[in-house]
């Protein structure tokens, strides 16, 4: 999916690109990490190795929210 670039002249119109963009990030967000829950749950639940599936799981999540919360800080600045 891709934005196309509109006169961004209007302060309202600015607002509301930013607050789509926000919501985008968010679903995609969501998007990722319930991949990330079920490929977690298949491997404790039919891979047998469910010390694997935990340390990806909370692996997996930690690094998810730390490469967001940077994308999102260097989109700002």
């Amino acid at each position: 999916m891709s934005v196309s670039e509109l006169d961004t002249s209007n302060a309202e119109v600015r607002a509301h690109r930013r607050t789509f963009v926000s919501f985008e990030r968010l679903v995609l967000f969501a998007a990722i990490h319930i991949a990330l829950v079920l490929v977690s749950l298949a491997l404790a639940f039919i891979g047998h190795v469910p010390v694997i599936a935990v340390l990806l799981g909370l692996g997996g999540t930690v690094a998810l929210i730390a490469a967001f919360a940077v994308a999102g800080s260097q989109r700002a600045g």
